[in-house]
């Protein structure tokens, strides 16, 4: 498939895992693959923490307002990736003001009211949130700012009940601007030419378990669209040699520990090779495998050079 029409296939994709899979950097390397592609690309940041903007050239926590953190992506030069913010608090004050209240907005940022009144009821902050996404999406269309928006989304557990909050108010809530705003998000939801949702693994056991628990409730619960599957930091390579059978192997305590080194890599491949394989058989999505990267933290050359092999492996999608 080729790169620029998968990553156009919905205008909103939310990214989520279950917390320590990788998901931030996947974020990050969906969206540099695809402004490498040459889209305008707007990443969101929904926790208020750090990381993403760095592993995308920038520094700091992202703001509310959209700051550019790489441009001149892609072959012609139009690919751009620019990052943003959004907290339930942000959003409701954003809300607010857009609908005539801005001295309300005011007093309520100012006395610190607003952080109670964006939770003031279960789903309240989720639809918040919600609600911000799918006036970005809208804009996507009526604008034409961005072509595409990547969410960092909540962990696997709190993904559920996010991306559910909008079927429980529209249950709840009768009439009012809350339960429009409840439905405007669902059909956003179960529409998979607006949004689709990329869930992440690690090819262990435990992670993928609950890829795939969490993949049946979005689509039984929710209807949403499920894009491939990232399974993330894969070791990749062949099984080694038996260290017994490796001539001039150091004698003593250094020949010891290449060789639980070179049995601990072995049996690793071994067993990210088998959850890979058992993933695909429970759960009948496209994979797009990305490489283990041996180092500590990475940066932005790493998440550039990690968009280059998710753009190859996209390359081998079906169409």
């Amino acid at each position: 498939m080729d790169p620029q029409q998968f990553f156009t296939t919905s205008r909103v994709v939310v990214v989520a895992g279950k917390g320590g899979v990788g998901k931030t950097t996947v974020s990050a390397v969906l969206a540099r693959a695809a402004g490498d592609a040459g889209l305008r690309v707007l990443v969101v940041e929904l926790e208020d923490k750090p990381g993403i903007a760095a592993l995308l050239g920038g520094e700091g926590l992202l703001p509310y307002e959209d700051v550019v953190l790489a441009e001149g992506l892609g072959p012609s030069g139009s690919g751009r990736v620019s990052g943003r913010t959004i907290t339930p608090s942000d959003a409701l004050a954003d809300y607010l003001t857009s609908h005539g209240l801005k001295r309300l907005s005011k007093r309520l940022v100012t006395s610190g009211v607003i952080d109670v009144v964006s939770t003031a009821a279960p789903g309240i902050d989720d639809i918040l949130v919600l609600g911000k996404l799918k006036q970005l999406e809208r804009e996507i269309e009526t604008e034409g700012l961005f072509d595409l928006v990547v969410v960092d989304g909540p962990a696997a557990g709190h993904a559920i009940t996010f991306l559910q909050s909008a079927r429980g108010l529209l249950d709840a809530v009768r009439v009012g601007p809350i339960r429009t705003q409840a439905r405007d998000v669902l059909e956003m939801l179960s529409d998979p030419a607006r949004c689709q949702v990329l869930l992440v693994t690690l090819p262990e056991a435990t992670p993928v378990n609950e890829l795939i628990e969490t993949a049946y409730a979005l689509e039984d619960r929710i209807g949403v669209q499920l894009g491939p599957v990232v399974v993330n930091a894969q070791d990749v390579g062949d099984l080694l040699p038996d260290p017994r059978t490796v001539d001039g192997l150091p004698e003593g305590d250094d020949g010891a520990a290449l060789a639980a080194a070179a049995s601990f890599r072995t049996q690793r491949r071994a067993m990210h090779a088998e959850e890979i394989a058992r993933l695909a058989r429970e759960l009948p999505l496209a994979q797009l495998k990305l490489p283990l990267v041996p180092t500590a933290g990475l940066d932005a050359d790493d998440v550039a050079a990690l968009a280059m092999r998710l753009s190859a492996a996209v390359g081998s999608l079906a169409p």
